[in-house]
């Protein structure tokens, strides 16, 4: 689950990191009021105003503005409430802002100068570790950093069992050229950043930049944080956080369902039950010239309510040329679900996509035969050769 840069700050305050403080507006007149609210708690006078959309990138787009006076407070959100924007990480179409967040001004003069960093804490895949991912180059894409510049990305890696140690911490200060009050700074903030990715059951914290203040302080400017949705049992506060506005609406009315479903943009809808089939479905049907148009897992319930229901998200989107139901009769009988693939067929009567089903496991053969004798536009296959050239037929 993804959340707001506003929403990861709150959680990232509630470990002990400092952050830029900010108020989240709803409209230009509550930004005027957050600002004013701001000023009486911080002393700040200028401001940034940030979009609250799901997606990196915000400030090339125009979601990212600085405010001198609270008449541009009101005249920039109220340019940037409402607009789509589009940013390296959305669609061509963009996303709907319906918030910003009134941050403080951060990058007050001083004794010193400031600098930024990139910080993150995620999962190694390949170790098994946690790792917390670290460079001087803040305020920049990670990415092209990572392309052009790969020695300035330092890594350290931590032993889920132990925990972050005081020397790793300090380690991190010392590669950033970091010394004095600053150094202990960091060495704290990077301790309490790895606390709240922990302690939140997260899968990514990223704060880009990390700012060292004129006075030496270190705090997050920015917040991207990413939940482990198979956690949120255990944080049902959390949940409150979901923001379905930022998420496909497909997705949304699947999971109401109960359909475990992600949109993908190819022409070829997918029925599956099982993720591992699923996957393997996909590359199914890239190898017969096709590109899968979702991610549908039906799971071991296939009736004909559940048919039914995956039928209609999967037209739903205009770009499918055709559907592959792909079942292993396991848990469920074969027969079972061809009764239910019909029984969807004939109360929806307006499936004008051609169907392919392929059904293997327990009573296959009848339910090749209940397929094949029902009179409707559906073929049938038992092998995962055979659904390929009938998928490959109908998009020729």
């Amino acid at each position: 689950m993804n959340l707001h840069e506003y929403q990861g700050k709150e959680i990232l305050n509630s470990f002990g990191v400092r952050i830029q403080r900010g108020i989240v507006a709803q409209s230009a007149q509550d930004a005027v009021v957050a600002a004013k609210q701001l000023t009486s708690e911080t002393g700040t006078s200028w401001f940034v105003v940030k979009a609250q959309v799901h997606a990196g990138g915000r400030g090339k787009g125009g979601g990212v503005k600085l405010a001198k006076n609270l008449q541009e407070v009101e005249q920039i959100s109220g340019e940037i409430i409402g607009m789509d924007l589009v940013t390296p990480q959305t669609s061509a179409e963009g996303k709907r802002v319906h918030q910003v967040l009134v941050a403080e001004d951060v990058y007050y003069p001083g004794e010193f100068e400031t600098e930024e960093f990139y910080v993150s804490v995620l999962l190694n895949r390949a170790t098994g570790r946690n790792m917390i991912m670290y460079s001087t180059e803040g305020g920049m894409d990670i990415e092209t950093v990572a392309e052009e510049t790969p020695h300035l990305i330092f890594t350290e890696e931590i032993d889920p069992t132990v925990g972050i140690l005081p020397f790793q911490a300090r380690r991190v200060a010392f590669n950033l050229g970091l010394s004095g009050n600053a150094f202990k700074e960091m060495t704290k903030f990077v301790t309490n950043l790895y606390t709240a990715y922990v302690e939140s059951d997260s899968s990514l914290f990223e704060i880009n930049p990390v700012l060292k203040t004129s006075d030496n302080k270190i705090l997050a400017v920015d917040a991207k944080v990413t939940i482990d949705d198979n956690a949120l049992y255990r944080h049902k506060n959390y949940l409150d956080l979901r923001d379905i506005r930022e998420e496909s609406a497909i997705e949304v009315e699947a999971g109401k369902l109960g359909l475990n479903y992600v949109d993908l943009d190819g022409n070829v809808g997918c029925m599956v039950n099982g993720a591992g089939l699923a996957m393997a479905t996909m590359d199914l049907i890239k190898q017969a010239g096709g590109e899968p148009a979702n991610f549908l897992d039906v799971g071991g319930t296939a009736d004909a309510a559940r048919v039914e229901a995956a039928f209609k998200i999967i037209l739903k989107d205009p770009n499918v040329k055709a559907i592959l139901i792909n079942i292993f009769g396991g848990i469920v009988r074969c027969d079972r679900v061809a009764q239910g693939v019909i029984d969807a067929y004939k109360n929806m009567g307006n499936i004008t996509v051609p169907i392919i089903v392929r059904l293997q496991g327990t009573n296959a053969d009848i339910a090749k035969e209940l397929i094949d004798n029902s009179g409707l536009d559906v073929m049938s296959a038992t092998q995962f050769q055979e659904a390929a050239d009938k998928v490959q037929q109908v998009l020729a």
